[in-house]
């Protein structure tokens, strides 16, 4: 057979014939190479439920067993919070996320339409002080309602907050190490 069959072929298409083919087999490559690796579906799940990777009913009624739960009842810092705040109505409590935020709150005596706005945020489940941050904003409205909205930095309210929260937490896990 000689190549004068094939004078139509140029260079160009015989190298992208000759890539295209090499691309098609190598995806045909052997990629695991381990030898103790299962063949069948039966030995793949059993190897993974060996090494912690399946489900099974058994391995999560053992999981259940020994977890050991934080839910928002057993939570001092969140208890605290929320006996502390009972008198405001709540926006969004998301225990999750670890943020209580207050809806807009004012007396009925004030006279320049002034409102304040807490947001707690828990950093970690210990009771101290740099687990739980409080933030303030306290609204103006003058009469022809233009508001004036800003952040109270370091005033009486947030620091009697941050303080009193600590200390009924600090009961409320003092309490519950009474009763067990």
């Amino acid at each position: 057979m000689t190549f004068k069959k094939f004078k139509f072929l140029n260079l160009t298409t015989v190298l992208t014939f000759l890539l295209i083919i090499s691309l098609s087999f190598s995806g045909c490559a052997k990629r695991d190479l381990d030898p103790n690796r299962p063949l069948g579906a039966k030995g793949k799940r059993q190897k993974n439920i060996d090494e912690g990777r399946g489900a099974s009913i058994g391995g999560i009624m053992k999981s259940v067993r020994g977890t050991n739960y934080e839910f928002n009842t057993s939570n001092p810092m969140w208890r605290a919070s929320l006996e502390t705040l009972d008198f405001l109505p709540l926006a969004t409590v998301d225990y999750s996320g670890g943020m209580i935020i207050t809806d807009w709150y004012s007396d009925d005596e004030s006279s320049n339409k002034e409102a304040i706005k807490i947001s707690i945020r828990f950093l970690a489940n210990d009771i101290r002080s740099e687990s739980l941050k409080v933030i303030v904003h306290k609204k103006t409205c003058s009469m022809n309602q233009n508001c004036n909205v800003k952040l109270l930095a370091n005033t009486k309210i947030k620091e009697e907050l941050h303080s009193t929260i600590l200390r009924k937490a600090a009961m409320i896990q003092k309490q519950s190490k009474k009763k067990k």
